[in-house]
């Protein structure tokens, strides 16, 4: 195949599958996906994990008692610096993280009073 055959061949796949090949053209950003779309229900408040009760951490989807008790001991030894700090918790992944992620603060006061509803 010739040069120019595959230059034009590449360039018909840019142009079809919508992007562009100049290195100065905008990128047009996915729009977020609303909670609704994803499943998870809008924020009612949120939990400071430097700060919040085991009781208060008992109200994020998914946390139970032992994984409460969990995130108060590490706490104490390891403060939170940022909300991703808590998958080194044992029993708390990227997943759980993704689901308690709209509901956790590290600053201001704990302000979630109900288990979030999914809607």
């Amino acid at each position: 195949m010739s040069r120019r055959l595959s230059s034009l061949l590449a360039a018909l796949a840019v142009s079809w599958l919508g992007f562009s090949a100049r290195a100065d053209a905008p990128v047009r950003a996915k729009p977020p996906a609303s909670a609704s779309a994803t499943g998870r229900a809008e924020a009612e408040g949120v939990v400071n994990l430097n700060e919040a009760s085991a009781d208060e951490l008992e109200l994020l989807p998914g946390i139970g008692p032992a994984k409460a008790r969990s995130i108060v001991e590490h706490r104490h030894a390891h403060p939170f610096r940022k909300a991703e700090d808590i998958t080194k918790v044992k029993g708390i992944g990227r997943k759980t993280f993704g689901k308690l992620r709209p509901y956790l603060t590290l600053t201001g006061p704990t302000t979630l009073t109900e288990e979030p509803k999914k809607k």
